[in-house]
C-alpha cells in the first residue's frame, strides 16, 4: 500500500519474498547511477518503514503496508517523501528507546507532543537533514561533514544522540537537542568509513573502515579510541563493509571481502578475542562482495545481504545457512534491517 511513485508488489518468484517496493521512474533515469536503495530502517516501534529510492528522495511508508488504518488518532499514517536535494546514502529512525530487561513491564508511551519520531538523512554532499516524520517538515541541518555521509545511527538510549560516520575518515557526535551545535568529532580512520554500530549498553561505538581495514572501538561516554581490532589469516588485499552488535553486546560482528570470498568474523569486543568466522568462495572473481549485516532482534541470527542481492540468514555456530533467496544480478545488494520484532528482514 504504497502513494503513487511507488509500487507494491507480492511475488512467487521467491517463497520467502514478502513484497517488493519499486519505484516509477522516467526510462531515461533507469539504470543510471543515483538510483540505488543505499539504506533503509524501520521506526523503534516498527510503525514506520524508511528507504532511500535514488535521486534524493526518501519514501516513508506505515508498517504493515496492508495495515487498513491510514489514520490513528491525530496521527496521519500517510505515505510521506522527503525531497533531500542530493542522493542520500544514510538513513536512522530517531530516538530509540531504551531496551527493557526481560520481564520488565512495558514502559509508558510519553505524553503526546512532548516527543517527535525523526529520520536523519545522511546525503552525498556530506549534509545530514533531520526531519519529523508525523509533519514531514525539514528540522533542521547538520554541517561539518566533508564527504559522503555514509551511515548513521541513534544509540538506543532514548537520547536525541546521532553518530554519523563518512567518507571524510571521521566519525561525528552530535546532539540534536542542541540542534547539533555541540559536537564530537572522533579521528583515527585512515580512509573512508563504511559502517558503525553502537553496543546495546551504548558505551561503546564500533566503526569498519573500507580501504584501511581498521575495525576501531571508540567510547561513547568518554569519546576516545579504546582499540583497533585486528588479526586473522585473512588475505592483505582485502576491504571491510559493515559491522554489527548482538543485542546483548557480547558480539561485534564484522563483514569484508576480497575478489574471492567473502567472510564474517565474529569477536568479543572487550578481550578482542576471535571467536569464528563464517566464509564463504565464489567462481567468478570480483563478483559477489558482502555489503551489510545485521544481527536479528533476538540475537540468534545473523542477516547478510551479499552484490548478487540474495539474503542470507546465518545461525552462529552453524556451519550452514539457515535461509537464503535466489540470486538476482540484474542489480546489487547494499543493505539490510530487521524489522524490531523480528520475522522480516528488508533489504536494498
Amino acid at each position: 500500500m504504497c502513494s503513487t511513485g511507488t509500487n507494491a508488489e507480492q511475488t512467487a518468484a521467491d517463497p520467502a519474498l514478502v513484497l517488493e517496493l519499486k519505484t516509477r521512474r522516467p526510462p531515461s533515469l533507469e539504470g543510471r547511477a543515483g538510483c540505488e536503495t543505499w539504506s533503509v530502517d524501520f521506526s523503534p516501534d516498527g510503525a514506520w518503514f524508511a528507504w532511500s529510492m535514488g535521486h534524493g528522495i526518501v519514501w516513508v511508508v506505515a508498517w504493515p503496508l496492508d495495515s487498513e488504518d491510514s489514520q490513528d488518532g491525530d496521527t496521519d499514517r500517510g505515505d510521506k517523501s522527503f525531497s533531500c536535494g542530493h542522493p542520500v546514502w544514510g538513513l536512522a529512525f530517531g530516538p530509540r528507546p531504551p531496551k527493557l530487561p526481560a520481564g520488565a513491564p512495558a514502559a509508558q508511551m510519553p505524553p503526546k507532543g512532548t516527543t517527535s519520531l525523526l529520520l536523519a538523512t545522511g546525503l552525498e554532499n556530506g549534509v545530514i537533514k533531520i526531519w519529523n516524520v508525523l509533519t514531514g517538515d525539514a528540522v533542521f541541518d547538520l554541517h561539518g561533514h566533508e564527504g559522503v555521509v555514509r551511515d548513521l545511527v541513534f544509540p538506543q538510549n532514548g537520547t536525541l544522540t546521532l553518530i554519523s560516520t563518512s567518507r571524510d575518515k571521521t566519525l561525528r557526535i552530535w546532539d540534536l537537542a542542541q540542534k547539533g551545535k555541540k559536537v564530537q568529532v572522533l579521528s583515527g580512520h585512515k580512509d573512508w568509513i563504511s559502517c558503525c554500530c553502537v553496543s546495546s549498553d551504548c558505551s561503546m561505538i564500533a566503526s569498519v573502515g573500507r580501504f584501511d581495514r581498521m575495525v576501531c572501538l571508540w567510547s561513547l561516554r568518554s569519546y576516545t579510541f579504546i582499540r583497533n581490532l585486528a588479526g586473522g589469516i585473512h588475505k592483505t588485499l582485502y576491504l571491510l563493509s559493515s559491522c554489527d552488535f548482538s543485542p546483548d553486546g557480547a558480539l561485534l560482528a564484522t563483514a569484508a571481502f576480497s575478489g574471492s570470498s567473502w567472510w564474517v568474523d565474529l569477536w568479543d569486543p572487550y578481550t578482542a578475542e576471535k571467536l569464528a568466522t563464517l566464509v564463504d568462495y565464489f567462481e567468478d572473481y570480483g563478483q559477489n562482495q558482502i555489503s551489510a549485516i545485521q544481527f536479528s532482534p533476538n540475537g540468534l541470527h545473523l542477516a547478510m545481504v551479499t552484490d548478487d542481492r540474495a539474503l542470507r540468514v546465518w545461525e552462529p555456530g552453524q556451519k550452514g545457512m539457515e535461509m537464503q533467496t535466489k540470486v538476482d544480478r540484474d542489480a546489487n545488494g547494499l543493505c539490510c534491517k530487521y524489522h524490531p520484532k523480528g520475522g522480516v528482514v528488508a533489504t536494498g
